[in-house]
């Protein structure tokens, strides 16, 4: 039992209420001070029989929240209320409607929004996170500050899980690193995008976790005396030059690490530029990007740039509003260094994002990154028929893209996401533009439509009046809002069709004695393994289900009836996993068990991350093939995770003694007499490891290869690689997943 000492709790709620006031990032005025103390009182009185899993008073989470949301994303005392009081009306007996009488209606509209989002009801036949995050997305079309705030609700609730059960961390992290760190990173929130990552990686990766912040710990005075010997070269010629600036060293992110430690293969050890100098320089607004390019040509008088990695995001934005000069210079011993130079409002916007864009943009009659990304947001909203989530795939694609910059044939600058085609240029034009495309001039040039568009290319776009969007148009582009246009055309056509179809299907089943309502579509749709009603009537508007077809399904009605109950209740991704495992249960195998039963079960082994005896595993209850087995650092690990939290299945090995297991190891290193002889030495002799399939193959001293070895479990693997790391000549040794 937690003892709790309420006097100390007031105190601290004292000082809570005056540490928000004080860290607000806008200026409060006595009437906005006013409002918040009455939030606050409100929200305290509410919450007042309220504890967390921690024991601590619950009306505390408010308050962090709120607190993230004055400083780090700097909005307003509107969206401090609304921070405070945005659980009450879940939580509590207080409705809407009160909050508007004692507040105002915009509070009242943004604590709706919050209280939306959280009351998603399950539907069975999609994934409830993806479906809530299309449903938050919607209230964007009220107000983005809704939003904001549920990012630094997440964020709160991030900093505060270690009370939770293991498997609600591991799916709240996902959701996390799933939607809520693309979205921080889209709104230009890119601190909170780190702390995000970082929190979804400490739950969903703990070990890896923890091995990268002791790493980053170990080495941290050696990075300090490395930063501080690059600052003070700079310093002095740019106080010689009369630049007004600071230096600050930053250490690259423990997911960002991670993330290049997996894409590129390598250790710690070996990720080349593990921090960052950032210069932070005082101008006006006038002298920007003069001042910019001055502290460019200082750094490079003293250090070599990398010129494929200059990244001039002053000239042309990002179309999050961030703005920076990222220059790559060769350093002292050897080491590549990423130099970031960004003026105090730059800063501020790449700090704040949305906030700050709003402070400078004030008075101001351009329209905003932001303003932008919101009205082709709300295009992409109004296309309802996409699944959920697919939806949210293709959205996630278009927020992390990076970007290229090209130009109409009048000289004007667009930006698209990097690996868009000439067919999205003409959609980014504009959605008639997009539909009428008959065919793209790139440089002066004929191109295909799919042409990938280069940083710097001039597009001209030829339309006609006759030309229709097809079905294959749809992998010619990458954009949401390309395919999202496309999509709509293309179902108009369908629906009309489609609605010809169902009543020529009313007509022939009449005269086969059998009457079309709901249960026989629903029985048509399984008898020809269609997925919807749709697709049904659209088959049979252009002829595709012939009478003999039909005349088959009214003869087998009775027995497809009984089938298709059977169907429905093996299919349910709501039905509880445990009884699905009863019917797959199995005594082939031994080597897995499953849930806190640990119930033997029949199983696959998943093909994307190919798991082996040892390796962390969960099970996945698919709809058609059972359980399937991937590693807990599966590259799919994360959308599965978060999509589908009710068919993840605690799995782990528990004996591995019967069954062998095939590992697929590539190898590179330097070319040496006798090689093949001696990897086999070590793999067959030393370790007793029979030895699959081996192909190495030499060029100008060096060589690579691929070995396939049959092991029973991880730690024999791991000591094998071990083992070969160690001949004279291996440099680098990865194990191979397949796709």
């Amino acid at each position: 039992m937690i003892e709790i000492d309420l006097e100390e709790e007031k105190k601290a709620l004292a000082r809570e209420y005056k540490e928000l006031l004080r860290i607000s990032y806008q200026t409060l005025k006595p009437e906005d001070k006013k409002l918040i103390r009455k939030a606050f009182d409100v929200a305290v009185d509410a919450h007042k029989d309220q504890r967390r899993k921690s024991g601590e008073a619950y009306i505390f989470h408010p308050i962090g929240v709120a607190k993230i949301v004055a400083s780090e994303i700097g909005l307003g005392p509107t969206s401090i209320a609304a921070a405070l009081l945005h659980d009450v009306v879940e939580d509590t007996s207080i409705t809407i409607a009160d909050i508007e009488k004692q507040f105002n209606p915009k509070i009242a509209q943004l604590v709706e929004g919050l209280t939306k989002i959280s009351q998603v009801k399950k539907d069975m036949n999609i994934s409830m996170q993806a479906e809530n995050f299309r449903k938050m997305l919607l209230t964007l079309n009220d107000d983005v500050r809704v939003i904001l705030i549920k990012i630094a609700d997440r964020l709160h609730n991030m900093q505060t899980m270690d009370s939770m059960p293991d498997y609600k961390q591991v799916k709240i992290a996902s959701e996390t690193l799933y939607i809520y760190a693309p979205l921080a990173h889209r709104l230009g929130l890119y601190n909170i995008k780190t702390k995000l990552e970082d929190l979804g990686l400490k739950y969903t990766e703990p070990e890896v976790y923890e091995d990268i912040v002791s790493k980053i710990k170990d080495t941290k005075e050696e990075q300090d005396e490395y930063i501080k010997l690059v600052s003070n070269v700079l310093k002095k010629s740019l106080d010689e030059e009369g630049v007004d600036y600071i230096i600050k060293g930053r250490p690259k992110s423990v997911y960002s690490i991670r993330r290049k430690m997996a894409a590129q293969n390598v250790t710690f050890d070996e990720v080349f530029d593990k921090f960052a100098l950032r210069i932070i320089y005082k101008s006006t607004l006038h002298d920007e990007k003069f001042v910019a390019w001055k502290i460019y040509s200082i750094v490079t008088d003293h250090y070599r740039p990398s010129p494929s990695r200059l990244r001039d995001w002053i000239s042309s934005p990002k179309s999050t509003g961030y703005e920076a000069l990222h220059i790559t210079v060769m350093g002292p011993k050897g080491r590549w260094v990423e130099i970031q130079v960004r003026s105090e409002r730059m800063d501020e916007i790449a700090e704040k994002g949305y906030a700050a864009h709003y402070k400078y943009k004030q008075g101001s009659t351009e329209e905003s990154g932001l303003d932008v990304w919101l009205n082709l947001l709300k295009e992409a909203l109004e296309n309802s028929e996409t699944n959920a989530v697919d939806f949210v795939e293709d959205f996630k694609m278009n927020l992390y893209a990076k970007e290229i910059f090209v130009f109409t044939p009048k000289g004007e600058i667009k930006s698209l996401p990097k690996g868009a085609t000439s067919l999205d240029f003409a959609f980014s034009i504009h959605s008639e533009v997009g539909v009428k495309t008959r065919g793209t001039r790139v440089n002066g040039k004929l191109v295909p439509l799919n042409y990938e568009l280069k940083s710097g290319d001039q597009i001209e776009v030829i339309t006609s009046v006759n030309q229709k969007p097809t079905i294959n148009w749809l992998d010619y582009v990458t954009t949401s809002r390309a395919k999202n246009k496309i999509r709509n055309v293309l179902n108009e056509n369908t629906k009309k069709i489609a609605e010809e179809g169902k009543e020529l299907l009313t007509r022939k089943l009449k005269h086969l004695k059998v009457t079309l309502n709901e249960g026989v579509v629903n029985e048509l749709v399984s008898f020809f393994k269609l997925k919807t009603s749709l697709d049904l009537f659209y088959r049979v508007g252009i002829g595709s289900i012939e009478n003999q077809q039909l005349k088959d399904f009214a003869a087998q009605k009775s027995n497809t009836l009984i089938n298709f109950f059977k169907n429905k209740i093996k299919r349910s991704p709501n039905a509880n996993p445990n009884e699905i495992n009863k019917q797959e249960l199995s005594n082939n195998y031994n080597l897995l068990v499953f849930g806190k039963e640990q119930d033997r079960l029949d199983y696959k082994l998943s093909s994307c991350c190919n798991p082996i005896p040892g390796d962390e595993v969960f099970g996945f209850v698919t709809i058609n093939e059972g359980i399937k087995v991937h590693k807990r650092d599966c590259p799919n690990a994360i959308s599965m995770q978060s999509n589908y939290a009710y068919r993840i299945m605690p799995a782990k090995w528990i004996d591995s003694t019967q069954q062998e297991f095939k590992a697929i190891l590539n190898i590179t290193g330097m070319d040496t007499l006798g090689l093949t002889n001696e990897l086999t030495k070590v793999i067959s002799n030393q370790m007793h490891v029979n030895i699959q399939s081996i192909s190495l193959s030499g060029e100008a001293g060096i060589f690579k290869g691929q070995v396939t070895v049959v092991v029973q479990n991880n730690s024999i693997l791991k000591k094998l690689i071990e083992n070969i790391k160690k001949i004279d000549g291996v440099d680098k040794l990865t194990r191979v997943y397949t796709n």
